[in-house]
């Protein structure tokens, strides 16, 4: 059968994987977002649903005053003894911890603090012990994967943290991953950052402290070579073996906006890639080392067919699964319904490192058509709309705006870097609700007004200058519903999000 890749689109970067029984887990990095860590589980490799968060209390995880691309970094998932555990590192703070659950669909654990550095955990278990894996410094001052014997009741460290793998040169070593195969240990990583120069790289050894040897081929899977490609950045990535003793790999790559234009906005995503073992031990990944949109496999079968959701309204999408905050939101401004959604507005501003009246879902496709109805009260000076949003500084917004002398308008303001202009205001003349409309393309965003009926031009705006390559960062584009003004309340319905 055939299946195109990402096989999970938008920002859902650092795929993390691993089977029980006959269904398969991953997680996903979040960083300012709340919840955190996304879970989806499938049957088949090429069909994901989400299935809930890792993260879903104040309590377990830090986001006050967290600045965008900050908060939850990689996370790892990994299965023994009938429990799950998730592990992760919160930058900002500087702290790696795991949580656990015995129940997938249900609540995870209080954090389990570790007492090392570094980002990018990995858990391995074997013999009654669990090993503590990231990438950052040991105990003796040496860089590289660094890995401690963990008492996995309480974190507490066994052993010394000890570097066991430099890597094999290039830049920003991280996502380290452990596995056991065949009687080897194999030690696989990412290099070369998280850009167009990003590859998976491994390693292997007879013992799970090293040493270890690298791969002669190295990098394993990278496209780093192939200029006007529309998947780049492929690598950090994570092994997993079906229930036919096949080898896959999950990772993160991205789809830049076109073939000379270096730049991607949708965030990284979920890719596929075969894995092959030879005769020697030494594996192989993808066509030639390299990632393709469209694999030709014989590993699924013919009768699995790769689904893609195309619309997304309020009705078909769950508020707790497939919607986000920015940090920790305010849940008494938020009213979600439905078929409607009520926002209540303060004086957190989306340029703000806070947490504004914002709830959004990811930009999962380049070509969309976005729109709501919004009913803006307010008696004082305040908006609410649709923001396209890449962080406080890059986000792209059409809002109804109110004055202080009661005035309304509908506006398309640009905020790129410290440029924040209004390019274009149409003022109202009458109350009630106005309709709002994005249309979204690889290389520019066009807004409207709709008024009876007909598309009033608001102008249009590049993609680039939100994307990673101009706004830096990790995130991609959320398409976001949010209210300013704290005697602003905002009523959105109709809402679509529908992809070409």
């Amino acid at each position: 059968m055939k299946y195109s890749n990402p096989v999970i689109k938008g920002f859902y970067p650092d795929p993390s994987v691993c089977k029980v029984e006959d269904t398969y887990y991953l997680v996903c990095s979040s960083f300012q977002y709340f919840p955190g860590v996304p879970l989806f589980e499938s049957q088949d490799l090429i069909n994901w649903t989400q299935i809930g968060h890792c993260l879903t209390r104040e309590s377990q995880v830090q986001l006050g005053g967290v600045n965008s691309s900050g908060g939850v970094f990689a996370p790892t998932i990994r299965y023994h003894a009938g429990r799950f555990y998730m592990t992760t590192t919160n930058d900002t703070t500087r702290q790696n911890f795991y949580v656990w659950t015995d129940d997938i669909y249900s609540e995870w654990s209080e954090p389990v603090y570790v007492d090392q550095g570094g980002i990018d955990p990995d858990l391995y278990f074997e013999d009654g012990k669990a090993f503590f894996m990231s990438n950052g410094t040991g105990d003796d001052g040496i860089g590289g994967v660094v890995q401690c014997e963990i008492n996995i009741s309480t974190g507490a460290k066994r052993s010394p943290s000890r570097s066991i793998w430099q890597g094999t040169g290039g830049r920003y070593l991280e996502s380290p991953h452990l596995y056991k195969i065949d009687g080897r240990y194999y030690l696989m990583a990412a290099e070369g950052g998280t850009e167009y120069g990003h590859m998976v790289v491994y390693a292997r050894g007879d013992r799970l402290s090293g040493p270890f040897e690298a791969y002669p081929h190295n990098p394993v899977l990278t496209n780093r070579n192939l200029g006007g490609y529309e998947l780049q950045g492929v690598g950090h990535g994570d092994l997993v073996q079906d229930g036919n003793g096949h080898w896959w790999m999950l990772h993160l790559g991205f789809r830049q906006i076109g073939r000379w234009l270096t730049y991607h906005h949708l965030g990284r995503e979920v890719f596929l890639t075969p894995v092959t073992f030879g005769e020697d031990g030494w594996f192989t990944a993808g066509h030639d080392g390299l990632t393709l949109t469209l694999f030709t496999t014989d590993r699924i079968p013919e009768t699995v067919r790769q689904r893609g959701k195309k619309l997304d309204t309020f009705e078909n999408t769950d508020w707790a699964l497939d919607w986000c905050y920015l940090r920790h939101p305010e849940k008494s401004n938020y009213k979600l319904q439905n078929d409607r959604l009520l926002l209540h507005g303060t004086d957190v501003a989306l340029d703000e490192p806070a947490s504004p009246t914002f709830i959004a879902l990811r930009q999962k496709d380049f070509d969309a058509t976005i729109a709501c109805e919004v009913l803006l009260s307010a008696r004082e000076e305040g908006e609410a709309g649709i923001t396209l949003y890449m962080d406080e500084n890059h986000h792209y917004d059409l809002a109804i705006r109110s004055g202080a002398d009661g005035s309304r308008s509908v506006i398309k303001r640009l905020n790129i870097g410290d440029v924040k202009s209004v390019e274009q205001e149409i003022k109202l003349g009458r109350e009630g609700a106005v309709r709002l409309l994005i249309r979204s393309g690889h290389e520019r965003y066009h807004f409207f007004l709709v008024e009876d009926g007909r598309e009033i031009p608001l102008g249009t705006a590049q993609t680039r200058y939100l994307s990673s390559e101009v706004a830096g960062g990790f995130t991609g584009v959320l398409i976001g519903l949010y209210a300013v003004g704290q005697d602003v309340s905002a009523e959105f319905t109709q809402f679509i999000c529908e992809y070409v």
